[in-house]
């Protein structure tokens, strides 16, 4: 898709404007003849402008314009920073079903909503929606249609719109490593993805292997990664455009490329979603190209610890007790419980070895986070006020939710073990999520951190909320989010 700005539209093969409900005229459209305007204003009494309703109104041939399309907001006070974003995505996808070449926007005017924003929000909505997953397919998907926006030129536009571009080309990005199948993705697969972005986007990246994992304590990856014959990776990417003694900011993905849960195994049903176990490394790997294309100026890390959870004869098993990276250790009670075992290892290396200002990481990390908050907001897990209420900021800009659980001395003392510092799982069912955040917390000495446990929002699930800028499969969940974060330091 190209996307391109114009202060008109004198010629389009479908012109497209947003309509609030309870209201008689078309966002910014301006100047039109008397029998156009006349069947508009028909149309705008049928649809009523409710939100996502989408009307197209066929003109004549001798017609510059040959279609107009309205797109409902619904109420004005009603309207979110992902209305226009969500709005813009079904009008792309109705502009590629009609087989168009091409299409056109209208930006709403600033009184609705800040024209950067929108602007952005059409960008994102209309390119991510277009995406599609047919790596695989015989038959691809059409080609996207080009995308005008209607919008008075200047330069801040015209950076808003390169910005959103990357911003949803890294999403797109992320979305396509996650839907990748297991027998297509293993950590060396991951590994040489992150090979490549750092070689096209400047990035610094190294790749630690099983032997010197071993050799270096990473107790946890190495575990969890023997029971597979496709070993394990550590893939640090690092980004330098800050001040050079600017502590950065480490970013943490888990990255288990599938998991069946080990000798711990795992239902049959919906087993197959397991190839979403990556999508924590594959968000941190999507945010480090993002980061290098915005040529954001600060120092960001990139960690992702990569494994394949197999059973087998050299699995580790429950019962097992590990030394971690920090050099505690932990009794495996369940091999299922992986993903807090390579995480550990992961942050106490980018803590030790980066000395940062701040740690987010990002994991499909329990179940129980979907039984507490759905499969529509992220769980959040922090032991830093300031930092939690960053991200939460950035989320109601960007509209991926997150949600903030507790974490005190009480949990902490749910993973203590009599034979071992602490054991991989709580006591029985109960706060799965936060004890699982609490095995992480053992590996952060005083570094800021923020746990985001991305199990229900990762892919879309039976009960996830449609968007369309979400078609069926990976969601990039946290690309957006932590991009917005990086950008308001």
């Amino acid at each position: 898709m190209k996307i391109r700005i114009e202060n008109s539209k004198k010629k389009t093969s479908l012109l497209c404007g947003f309509v609030l409900e309870n209201s008689t005229k078309v966002l910014g459209l301006g100047k039109i003849d008397a029998k156009t305007a006349s069947i508009i204003d028909q149309s705008i009494k049928d649809m009523e402008g409710k939100l996502g309703k989408l009307n197209i109104i066929p003109l004549s041939e001798k017609n510059s314009i040959q279609r107009i399309l309205l797109a409902g907001l619904g109420k004005k006070e009603d309207l979110t920073r992902d209305t226009i974003r969500a709005v813009s995505g079904k009008i792309a996808q109705k502009a590629r079903e009609l087989k168009l070449k091409e299409f056109s926007i209208i930006a709403p005017p600033s009184f609705v909503t800040d024209t950067i924003s929108s602007v952005s929000q059409i960008v994102e909505g209309s390119k991510m929606a277009l995406y599609k997953f047919d790596n695989f397919k015989s038959e691809k998907s059409e080609e996207s249609p080009d995308l005008t926006i209607i919008v008075s030129k200047s330069n801040k536009i015209v950076k808003a719109i390169k910005n959103a571009e990357i911003i949803a080309n890294s999403a797109i990005f992320t979305k396509g490593l996650a839907n990748l199948p297991p027998n297509e993705c293993t950590p060396n697969t991951l590994a040489n993805f992150a090979k490549i972005i750092s070689k096209n986007n400047k990035l610094k990246c190294k790749v630690i292997s099983e032997p010197e994992l071993k050799k270096r304590g990473f107790g946890g990856i190495s575990a969890v990664g023997q029971g597979s014959k496709n070993r394990p990776k550590l893939i640090v990417l690092e980004y330098n455009n800050g001040p050079r003694n600017e502590k950065p900011i480490v970013l943490v993905g888990k990255a288990v490329t599938f998991d069946t849960g080990g000798i711990s195994l795992k239902p049959g049903d919906k087993m197959d979603e397991m190839k979403f176990d990556k999508c924590g490394g594959c968000t941190v790997i999507g945010i480090m190209k993002a980061v290098s294309e915005l040529k954001l100026p600060t120092n960001v890390i990139g960690i992702v610890p990569s494994v394949e959870n197999m059973p087998g004869g050299e699995s580790y098993r429950p019962g097992d007790i590990i030394k971690l990276y920090s050099g505690k250790t932990a009794e495996i009670l369940n091999t299922d419980a992986e993903g807090r075992l390579i995480l550990a290892d992961a942050l106490s290396y980018g803590e030790k070895f980066y000395s940062p200002k701040a740690i987010i990481d990002f994991a499909t990390l329990t179940g129980a986070c979907i039984v507490a908050l759905g499969t529509n907001v992220a769980g959040m897990v922090s032991n830093n006020e300031k930092l939690t209420k960053k991200i939460y900021d950035a989320s109601s800009r960007t509209t991926e939710e997150v949600w903030e659980l507790p974490l005190n001395q009480d949990y902490i003392d749910m993973i203590k073990s009599e034979v071992a510092d602490m054991k991989n799982v709580g006591i029985g069912r109960s706060a799965g999520t936060i004890t699982a955040a609490a095995f992480l917390r053992n590996s952060i000495e005083n570094t800021p951190w923020v746990h985001l446990d991305i199990a229900g929002v990762a892919w879309t699930q039976t009960s996830t909320k449609e968007k369309s800028y979400n078609p069926k499969g990976a969601t990039g969940f946290g690309v957006r989010l932590i991009l917005d974060y990086l950008q308001n330091l």
